[in-house]
Formats: structure tokens, C-alpha cells, sequence
């Protein structure tokens, strides 16, 4: 019976940390602003820990602060074409400041891998944030994502015995995909009915599609994380990790969204 109870051991603290989570995202939605704030101090602290998870010592923190803060100036001026160029400079100046310091191919790698994910992926929530509907939008994508995230690990608790990537991430099962999709369905549902006004196929597709691509984002952290030999990518949010073990589900679920809402809701 003990491995049994010991698979739920880590739940309270996870809850507990799961608060302090939700009253910073709430801050962080309440306006355009705070959501740019938001973004860029997830660009600074999700940079600084993919430096570290590519064990690259030197220079990290002035590194990620240079990001984060030239982040915050390009996200507040200009427009979403403009700031994918720009940003585009800004990570070709970094990436090759990296190559100057003489880093292996794996770390410059990483460090494309880390751009890629802090510059043109997380400024989405912002991009979302700034639509017409955009707090209704932003809320939904969230809850959904990160519920996503808890009804799969829930499912594999309960009923997990067939291993999806067992050389990846061990503790994942295929009832627990399955019995999370479903269950992110349902809620997208829901979710959608009332906050985005769409029926049921789009908000189906929606559930299904989050789902999926949350699952991925998980597994891609969760690879990188056994290439580099880590569990965890810090320590800054006990009982789950660093902050990219929490947003991991976003990497693809963020631009996917977005581009849903254009495509689909015309938004």
C-alpha cells in the first residue's frame, strides 16, 4: 500500500504552489501592460533556465536580463510583424554572442532551441491578450492547458499502466493521454461556451487540439531535460519545478491558439 500513497505525497504541495500561481496570473491578465511585464519576465526567467540546463556558467544571468528587458521594449512598440523581425535581430546577436564565447555545438544549439521558445513563442499570451476578446481568450487557453496538464497526470495516477514514452518521461501512460484529452474536451466545452462564445465542433477541436499539442510540449521539456540529465529546470516553483516545467504545455499550444482564434473565430 505505501507506493501507493507515496504516488500522491507531492499533491499538497503542488496545490499550495498551484495558488500562488493562479494569483500571479491573475495580475498578469488584468491588463495589456501586466501581461507584457508578464511575458518578458517569463522570457528572462525561462532563457536563464535553458542556459543552465545546457550547463552554459558564463554570463547567464546578464544574458537573460539583456533578453528579458529588450523583450519588454520590442513587445510595448511595435506591432507583431514588426516585433518578429526585430526579435529576430535580437536573437541573432545573442545566438552569436554565444559563438564568440567559443560554446559547443550542443549549448548553441540549446541556445537556438531557448530563442526560438522565449522569443517567438510566449509573446502569443500577449498577442492573445491583445485581441478583442483577449482576456476571455487568454483565460480559456490557460485553464485549459494547465488543467490539460493536471487531468493527464491524474488520469496516470489513477489508472496509468501502459508507459507512452518510456524513455522520455516514464511516468506517463497512454490512459493517462487518453483520459486527459478527453477530460480537456469536456472542459473546452465548457470553458468555450461561456467565455468564447463558440459551439460546440470549434470548441471540440479546440479541446482536442490543446490537448494533443499540450502533451507534446511536455514531452519535448521532458526530452531536452533527459539529454541534459536533470529533473527538474530549477527549483523555482516547489512540488513542479522551474517555471518552463510549468509552461512547457505552452510552447505549442500558445501560437497554436492564437492562430485558431484568427482562422476560426475571426477574432
Amino acid at each position: 500500500m505505501k507506493p501507493e500513497e507515496n504516488k500522491f505525497a507531492d499533491v499538497p504541495l503542488r496545490v499550495k504552489t498551484w495558488i500562488y500561481i493562479i494569483f500571479v496570473f491573475a495580475i498578469a491578465i488584468s491588463h495589456p501592460f501586466a501581461t507584457n511585464v508578464f511575458v518578458s519576465w517569463i522570457g528572462f526567467q525561462c532563457f536563464f533556465e535553458f542556459l543552465r540546463l545546457f550547463k552554459i556558467e558564463s554570463q547567464r544571468l546578464p544574458t537573460a536580463v539583456f533578453l528579458g528587458i529588450s523583450q519588454f521594449i520590442l513587445l510595448y512598440f511595435f506591432n507583431i510583424s514588426d516585433y518578429l523581425l526585430y526579435s529576430s535581430a535580437l536573437a541573432f546577436i545573442i545566438l552569436l554572442y554565444f559563438i564568440l564565447l567559443k560554446k559547443s555545438a550542443l549549448q548553441i544549439s540549446g541556445v537556438f532551441i531557448a530563442l526560438l521558445i522565449c522569443l517567438f513563442v510566449f509573446p502569443h499570451l500577449l498577442f492573445i491578450r491583445k485581441m478583442s476578446s483577449g482576456f476571455n481568450s487568454i483565460i480559456f487557453l490557460v485553464v485549459v492547458t494547465e488543467l490539460n496538464d493536471v487531468f493527464q497526470y491524474l488520469m496516470g495516477k489513477f489508472f496509468g499502466k501502459h508507459k507512452i514514452t518510456p524513455k522520455i518521461s516514464p511516468n506517463k501512460t497512454l490512459e493517462g493521454f487518453i483520459g486527459g484529452v478527453f477530460l480537456t474536451i469536456t472542459l473546452s466545452n465548457i470553458l468555450g461556451f461561456f467565455l468564447l462564445k463558440t459551439d460546440f465542433f470549434i470548441n471540440t477541436m479546440l479541446g482536442l487540439v490543446l490537448g494533443i499539442s499540450g502533451f507534446f510540449g511536455d514531452v519535448l521539456m521532458s526530452y531536452l531535460k533527459r539529454k541534459a540529465a536533470v529533473k527538474d529546470t530549477g527549483t523555482l516553483l516547489p512540488g513542479h519545478g522551474g517555471l518552463l516545467d510549468r509552461v512547457d504545455s505552452l510552447i505549442f499550444n500558445a501560437p497554436l491558439f492564437f492562430w485558431s482564434l484568427l482562422i476560426l473565430i475571426k477574432n
